[in-house]
């Protein structure tokens, strides 16, 4: 098996409803994206033989997804009161509604689901929310 890896970061701030601990509060995170691709072989012809995947191709995609949550509230469907959004948006902030729960754990399923959408081989993606702390996602 061939494995390739790349990360990219992004900051942005979320909290979790109904959660009993600080981590209910609005709060940021510089989130970092590892992702894992590979294959058991390598492409055979053309420009990219020798390869899994173009290391520049993984790079652009893997950053594109955290460019696209990049200095916004990240929130769970639901978890605010509408009023607040209404709020928030006349203020012009960046807001990024989710089906989920907006944890480490979710992250990984999430980005890795729409790499895999996207047709990169990803076998791993672990999404840190602090240095320390990860959560990995894979089938």
């Amino acid at each position: 098996m061939y494995r390739l890896k790349t990360t990219a970061a992004f900051d942005s701030a979320h909290f979790l409803a109904g959660y009993c601990g600080k981590c209910a509060n609005l709060h940021g995170h510089h989130w970092v994206i590892e992702v894992e691709a590979g294959q058991d072989t390598l492409q055979e012809a053309g420009e990219k033989r020798g390869m899994v995947i173009d290391f520049g191709d993984l790079k652009k995609t893997v950053r594109a997804l955290a460019d696209s949550c990049d200095h916004a509230l990240i929130y769970e469907t639901g978890s605010l009161k509408e009023t607040t959004l209404a709020a928030l948006r006349d203020e012009q902030f960046r807001l990024i509604e989710v089906p989920y729960r907006p944890t480490a754990e979710n992250f990984a399923r999430a980005f890795y689901e729409t790499l895999k959408a996207e047709g990169l081989p990803v076998l791993r993606v672990t999404v840190y929310e602090t240095p320390d702390n990860c959560a990995s996602y894979e089938v």
